[in-house]
């Protein structure tokens, strides 16, 4: 407390009278005794400080805990095992947690599906049980057919730890090759199975991370990209140079064929696939600027250089599909909502090139060739709208969705009838539909059952302001007959950044908070890609403050309105909208009661240095590049801008040991300083998951005692209880 509220205090008590005294007295022993007493201050493990200084364009910068960026030195381990100790004694005392995680784990026991792809004939599926730790990929003849079991994760590891992360079929259905990562890692080792009889080759290839794999139709091997061999470069290139090769069926990864390479360009990651028709090798180009990408393409057999067909770098560009040496595809070149547009490879010059679908007033999102017409998924005021059009553009029909929500992994072949896709909103739990393109049918193909009563909640889209004026869409869904009394406990959830969208999308684990009468809100805020590339572009580099003023102004917004108070306002984000929480949480600490701040990047001066980092600096900037670039991320840095002497939220910051997407060391780091920092008695804990990674392919069991810490702290934050 400052020394001015102090003053102000005392002189208040001195005010009252001693009858009102006592009765404070006796209000407070009564809120003790029903357990509403004040948080005590917890004793952090103690940390040392380094006097290590960087030098950045004049401005010296301490960076006392760099040593906790090494996660194998004994002082990192034993520092982290000092903090899940206090982070798990805190949570352990809360009296709802038990029932908490009793709850998810009744409601998460029910069968989930994936959307299911066809190839040579055999449809192929993901199905979940309900409480197996990976989901089953399974096979079968026909819809009608049993399903037979092709490849159960759950049986690589005692822990649930291995995860199917990547899954290749030949074009007859015959092989698949997959990823198999372990402890959440984004490196996986790929395998090669034999559909019918469930055995696997002998081959393993490594060293690959997000990885292509693109089987040639006569099932002879396939070309993939990987990263170098450890050895090849020094341990800082471990992301770099990334390369394709050529592996054949039944061969040792020693003798893969490069096949192409940019030592020039050593950020530039390849993504090989082929064209339906098996005629034509692609490479999608990526590099740090996630504006825009590049494509490459040759012949399948043939040995000449690859035809560099859309190699400027001024836009993004994605393969629709093709009519042999015609390529369609979807754009924003031109057209900051995107467009689609025919190239002939033989003639790529763009004054040749033929629009198909023109930029819209909504923006189109997605598109994919089924039974030769184009199925075009629109985001409108962020949610999706499915159209059909020809492949000369001319609309055919709008399939109406059951919700504003959000469609995904659209699945269907150039010559097939029928196409799948997954639907959810954030009261309509995923389910599978297939449409019957010639009959114009759409019928749920798999429903979930989950154990809640949906008819008791509503969800609503409104629009508030931003600190400059700009329209931002909010999403928020409550029980029906809300009292706007202030009063709610709310959570606001968001992300703003990498061109993401963030649309309807269901969660399990948020029905613990909506039937216990929590409000839950999400933010559409600039950075993602929901209005197209300015969009985008606005949240970016030296504009990342307006994404952070984006949700600050959210906050503000439910407050006026009175869904809630600040005292009963939490934050939540992970990995780029971890840093978003903890950006808003230093620059706004007084309007958040309470901030879940997951998988968080803070330092900003370093990221680069870390993991894949270095694919982020077309998104952020990089601090060592130029002084401008420097001062706004040094602006707004969470990791440099903790306070000295400010009582901040309570706060729970959940990372990995094994995360090599955002490495835990921001985490570390940032909690250690606020430890050091903050005053008052509110938690600041850390929460350091052991094999587990960014989130991708992380066990049941591990999601629901996450997602039960979570809900379990925000419960007790807020004095909420399980009814």
């Amino acid at each position: 407390m400052s020394k001015d509220r102090r003053i102000k205090s005392n002189y208040f008590i001195m005010k009252i009278d001693r009858g009102a005294l006592a009765l404070i007295l006796l209000l407070a022993l009564v809120m003790e005794s029903i357990g509403m007493e004040k948080q005590e201050a917890i004793n952090y493990p103690s940390a040392r400080r380094e006097a290590v200084i960087d030098d950045f364009f004049g401005t010296k910068v301490s960076d006392p805990y760099r040593w906790m960026e090494n996660p194998a030195a004994p002082d990192t381990q034993a520092w982290v095992e000092a903090e899940n100790q206090i982070t798990q004694s805190y949570l352990e005392k809360i009296p709802s947690r038990p029932e908490i995680e009793k709850r998810l784990t009744t409601m998460w026991d029910f069968p989930k599906y994936g959307v299911p792809t066809k190839e040579g004939g055999r449809y192929f599926f993901s199905k979940n049980d309900g409480l197996q730790n990976q989901s089953v990929l399974y096979w079968q003849k026909s819809l009608d057919s049993d399903p037979q079991v092709l490849l159960d994760p759950n049986k690589l590891s005692e822990d649930g730890t291995a995860a199917l992360t990547n899954q290749a079929f030949t074009n007859d259905g015959k092989y698949l090759a997959y990823g198999i990562s372990r402890h959440g890692s984004d490196w996986q080792e790929i395998k090669i199975r034999n559909v019918e009889t469930g055995e696997d080759f002998a081959d393993a290839i490594q060293w690959c991370k997000f990885a292509g794999i693109a089987w040639k139709h006569d099932n002879s091997g396939f070309f993939y990209n990987r990263f170098p061999e450890p050895g090849d470069k020094p341990l800082e290139a471990q992301n770099f140079y990334n390369k394709v090769f050529w592996h054949k069926l039944g061969t040792p990864q020693s003798g893969d064929v490069l096949v192409y390479e940019r030592p020039d360009k050593k950020d530039f990651t390849f993504s090989p696939f082929l064209t339906e028709d098996g005629k034509y090798l692609i490479l999608y180009v990526h590099y740090s600027d996630y504006a825009s990408n590049r494509i490459y393409c040759r012949e399948v057999e043939s040995g000449a250089p690859f035809q560099l067909l859309l190699d400027e770098g001024d836009a993004q560009y994605d393969f629709v599909g093709n009519a042999g040496p015609v390529f369609y595809i979807l754009t924003d070149k031109d057209a900051p909502r995107s467009r689609i547009v025919a190239i002939d490879i033989h003639h790529p010059e763009k004054e040749s090139w033929k629009e198909i679908l023109p930029q819209q007033e909504d923006i189109l999102s997605s598109a994919a060739i089924v039974n030769h017409q184009l199925a075009v998924n629109f985001l409108k005021d962020a949610h999706d709208v499915l159209k059909m059009y020809t492949l000369e553009g001319k609309f055919l029909r709008e399939i109406e969705m059951p919700a504003v929500g959000s469609l995904g992994g659209i699945s269907g072949k150039e010559d097939d009838p029928e196409m799948f896709f997954a639907f959810t909103s954030f009261l309509y739990p995923t389910t599978i539909y297939r449409y019957l393109i010639d009959q114009n049918e759409l019928s749920v193909f798999r429903q979930p059952e989950v154990q809640f009563d949906f008819s008791n909640y509503e969800t609503k889209q409104v629009f508030y302001h931003s600190k400059d004026g700009t329209r931002i869409p909010l999403f928020i869904t409550h029980k029906k007959g809300l009292t706007l009394d202030g009063g709610n406990p709310t959570l606001l959830y968001g992300y703003g950044g990498f061109d993401i969208s963030m649309t309807p999308g269901f969660s399990l684990s948020r029905l613990i908070w909506l039937e216990q009468g929590g409000i839950y809100a999400v933010a559409v805020l600039r950075g993602g890609g929901e209005y197209g590339r300015e969009w985008h572009q606005a949240g970016m580099f030296e504009k990342k403050q307006n994404v952070f003023d984006d949700f600050i102004a959210a906050g503000e917004w439910l407050v006026e309105n009175k869904y809630t108070n600040p005292a009963k306002l939490a934050i939540n984000g992970g990995s780029n909208g971890g840093l978003l929480v903890a950006a808003c949480l230093l620059q706004r600490s007084d309007l958040f009661g309470a901030v879940v701040c997951q998988v968080p990047v803070t330092d900003m001066l370093r990221f680069q240095k870390f993991t894949v980092g270095q694919f982020w600096t077309g998104e952020y900037g990089d601090a060592e590049k130029s002084a401008e670039q420097f001062r706004y991320l040094f602006k707004y840095s969470p990791l440099h801008n903790v306070k000295t002497c400010v009582e901040y939220p309570p706060l729970l910051i959940t990372c990995a040991d094994t995360d090599d997407r955002v490495a835990p060391a921001h985490s570390k780091k940032f909690a250690a300083t606020l430890q050091a920092n903050a005053i008052g008695v509110n938690p600041i804990l850390l929460r350091v998951d052991t094999k587990a990674g960014h989130g991708a392919g992380k066990p049941t069991a591990k999601v629901i005692e996450e997602q039960s810490d979570i809900y379990a702290f925000l419960f007790k934050q807020f004095d909420m209880e399980m009814n």
